[in-house]
C-alpha cells in the first residue's frame, strides 16, 4: 500500500494487515548520514545484552544495538518529526502521543534474528495476569516506524510479521511460532523506505544470510498516557531540550502533566486549570 491516506492507514494497522511500507520518506543524504553515525556507535560503544537481542543473545556480535539517538545526532531529531510520519502516527494514536524509544538494530552478516514477539507495552504479553481484564486491540497502545538504512531483503534478514495477528491482542505461543514461520511476509523495502505497524503484530528479525550488514532506526511512539520505553527527559541532553521544537518537547513528554505532586499548591492550581477548560 504505496502512499496511503490517513483513513487507509489507520484502518490497515487495526484490522488488516498490521502494517505499511511507505516508499522513500527519507532522501539517500539523510540516509547516508545516519548510517554512518550508527556504524561508528555500534563499533565503539560497549554492546550490553538486553531482552531486546531475542533469543540469540550470546551471539551479541553479530546483533548491536545503539539507543538513544536523539543524542547523537541531528538527523534522528528530524527523522522522528517527520511530517507524513507524524500525520500518519497522529491519527492512529491521537496527536498528542510522545516517543517511547529510538534506536539503530545492526544485524551483521551471520546474525540469528530473534523469535517472533510484540512490542513494548505489550512486550510482556505472556504474563497475561499482569494486564487489565478485557484488554484488546481496538484501542492502540503502540505504533513502530522501522527507517530502512540498508535495502531489506529476504537474504538479509528483512523482518517477518505475520498479518492480522494484531487483532489476537496475545503473544505468540509454540503454536503460534510454528504458523508464524509458515505464513509470515517479509517487510522487505530500499533504504529510505519506512515500515509502519502496530507493535501488536507478530513480527521478528529474520537471519541475515548475507555478506552486507542490515540495519534500521526503530521509531517506537505511544499514547501520550503511556511510560515510555527509555526515559527521554533524563536521557536527552540538555541542549537536544533547550532547542527543541514544541512537538518535540511534547514526543519527550515534557507537555504531559503527570506524574505531579497534587498535594501541593501549584499541582492543585493546574488540575483546577484543567477542569476550568474542560
Amino acid at each position: 500500500m504505496d502512499n496511503p491516506t490517513t483513513e487507509a492507514f489507520v484502518t490497515e494497522l487495526l484490522t488488516g494487515k498490521g502494517y505499511v511500507v511507505l516508499p522513500q520518506l527519507f532522501d539517500p543524504a539523510s540516509i547516508r548520514e545516519a548510517r554512518e553515525i550508527v556504524m561508528r556507535h555500534s563499533e565503539s560503544d560497549d554492546q550490553k545484552v538486553t531482552h531486546f537481542h531475542g533469543a540469540h543473545e550470546n551471539e551479541i556480535s553479530l546483533q548491536r544495538r545503539v539507543w538513544n539517538l536523539l543524542n547523537k545526532g541531528d538527523v534522528f531529531v528530524d527523522m522522528v518529526q517527520h511530517p507524513r510520519l507524524i500525520e500518519l502516527v497522529g491519527a492512529f494514536l491521537g496527536d498528542e502521543f510522545c516517543l517511547g524509544s529510538i534506536a539503530a538494530n545492526r544485524i551483521l552478516p551471520g546474525g540469528p534474528g530473534q523469535e517472533p514477539h510484540v512490542d513494548y507495552p505489550y512486550w510482556d504479553m505472556h504474563k497475561r495476569q499482569s494486564f487489565p481484564a478485557g484488554i484488546n486491540a481496538s484501542v492502540p497502545l503502540n505504533c513502530q516506524a522501522t527507517v530502512l538504512l540498508d535495502d531489506f531483503t529476504e537474504e538479509n534478514g528483512a523482518t517477518a510479521v505475520l498479518p492480522g495477528t494484531q487483532v489476537l491482542c496475545q503473544y505468540p505461543d509454540a503454536e503460534g511460532e510454528k504458523r508464524f514461520y509458515r505464513e509470515a511476509e517479509r517487510m522487505t523495502g530500499k533504504a529510505g523506505d519506512v515500515a509502519v505497524f502496530y507493535g501488536l503484530t507478530w513480527h521478528c528479525a529474520m537471519p541475515n544470510h548475507s555478506q552486507a550488514d542490515r540495519t534500521g532506526i526503530l521509531i517506537q511512539y505511544l499514547p501520550k498516557f503511556v511510560k515510555p520505553m527509555e526515559d527521554q527527559q533524563r536521557g536527552v541532553r540538555p541542549d537536544v531540550i533547550e532547542q527543541a521544537s514544541p512537538f518535540l518537547r511534547q514526543l519527550l513528554g515534557f507537555d504531559y502533566p503527570y506524574p505531579q505532586l497534587l498535594d501541593d499548591a501549584e499541582g492543585k492550581n493546574e488540575i483546577g486549570r484543567h477542569a476550568e477548560e474542560a
